[in-house]
Formats: C-alpha cells, sequence, structure tokens
C-alpha cells in the first residue's frame, strides 16, 4: 500500500501547470501489474498516481486520507468481489470516478461494472494507450466502454435482442454470479462464505437460486456446468 503527496514531489510552487494534475488510485493485486501502470501514468504530463492498494482493505485504508480524482481498479481481488468493491466505494465516494481495468470479458463483466457505479470498463488486453484515453475520458466526466460494448448496450437499452442479451448469467445477480465463479474454482460452499463473509446457509441460497436460473437439476450439474465455464475463460 503506497500514497504520494498529491503535488507530487518536485515542490512545484503554486500557480504552476501541477494544479491541474490528476490524482489516481490503483487497485490491483499484482506488484508488477501495479508498478508498470503506475509508471505509465507518472509519465503524463498531467496524471500522477497518488496512491496504490493491492486490495479493497487497503484502497479504503488509503482514502481516508487521500484526495483522488479517479480510481482505477481491476475486479479480481482477494477479499470481497471487485462487483462489490465497486458498490461499497459507491456508498462511501458517490461522486468519485471509477474506472475498472480487467483481464475479464467485458461481454460479461463490463454490463455489471456499470450498473454498479463504473464509470468506465476497459479490457487489460487493450493495452496502455487505450486505458491512457480511458482515463482522461472518465475524468472529463464521460462513460468509457469499447465501440462494441457501447452497441451491445445501446441496444438492450432500446429493446433489440443481441448475442449478448442471451447469455444465461444476464440472470443472476451480481452475488450470485460471484459463487457461480468460486465453484467452479473449486471453493466448498465453507470457503465461499468464508471468502465472501457470508453465512453458509446464504451461500447455500445463492446455490439454489442459481441452479434454478440455469437450469440446472441439482448440486452436481452445477459444479460440472461452473467448472466447465471456468476452464473455457
Amino acid at each position: 500500500m503506497k500514497s504520494r503527496n498529491r503535488n507530487g514531489t518536485s515542490g512545484t510552487e503554486p500557480g504552476a501547470a501541477a494544479t491541474h494534475l490528476k490524482s489516481i488510485l490503483l487497485v490491483e493485486d499484482h506488484p508488477l501489474m501495479r508498478a508498470g501502470l503506475a509508471l505509465m501514468i507518472n509519465r503524463q504530463p498531467n496524471l500522477q498516481v497518488a496512491g496504490e492498494a493491492g486490495s479493497p482493505g487497503e484502497a479504503f485504508a488509503l482514502l481516508a486520507g487521500l484526495r483522488v480524482d479517479l480510481i482505477v481498479t481491476d475486479i479480481s481481488m482477494p477479499g470481497s468481489g471487485g462487483i462489490e468493491f465497486i458498490k461499497d466505494l459507491q456508498v462511501q465516494y458517490s461522486t468519485l470516478p471509477i474506472l475498472v481495468f480487467s483481464m475479464h470479458d467485458e461481454e460479461i463483466y463490463a454490463e455489471r461494472a456499470l450498473r454498479a457505479g463504473a464509470r468506465g470498463y476497459i479490457m487489460k488486453e487493450n493495452g496502455g494507450e487505450s486505458l491512457l484515453r480511458a482515463i482522461r475520458k472518465v475524468l472529463q466526466g464521460e462513460v468509457y466502454v469499447s465501440p462494441g460494448m457501447t452497441a451491445r448496450l445501446l441496444a438492450g437499452i432500446s429493446g433489440q435482442k443481441t448475442n449478448g442479451s442471451h447469455s444465461p448469467f444476464s440472470k443472476l445477480s451480481d452475488r450470485e454470479f460471484e459463487v457461480y465463479q468460486l465453484i467452479g474454482q473449486g471453493v466448498s460452499t465453507r470457503g465461499i462464505a468464508s471468502k465472501l463473509n457470508l453465512s453458509v446457509k446464504t451461500v447455500d441460497v445463492h446455490r439454489s437460486n442459481i441452479r434454478s436460473k440455469l437450469g440446472l437439476d441439482d448440486a452436481t450439474a452445477l459444479i460440472r456446468h461452473a467448472v466447465r465455464w471456468m476452464e473455457s475463460r
């Protein structure tokens, strides 16, 4: 967990160009990825990484004493899930924009992230220049997703059917989808309860709801379905 002075370390005088510097909090659990992102962002004349966190808990600890203009976060991290992290941020910092930078398929995760309160979603495979473009768009008050995702979202709003709209996972709540993914990773019911800070009974209810929504007959079918889906990612 790292933080920097909002005005950087160069000692820039008040009224200079640093006045327009935009501060970013990076939330990413892979240190090498985080270091690379910080290096790239800090090379920009009007951007700086004011803090780095490896988990949602570390991010909230930093935010308690740090003023930033944007959070750039992954959604696969230890502790609470990334979608829940975005929702928690919205409760405490409702005006702070959030940009998701993730390896996960935007067709499945982007709409969930936006519904939770994120202002943008970009996949890591798009590279650094695309990330910088997304950062600037969100800092300007705009919403950023890929052109393809924009078309799908607009089609959904207009009531048109798209390939993504037939996904069975659209029936699952964010928490149910999170439980489904953990099942696919081979995590036990008790393990899921511990990881998500839920009771075993609550996890059982989620598992039952998932089976019903996906049309699966029993727990074995659910496990098989989830494992196959995770292996296909």
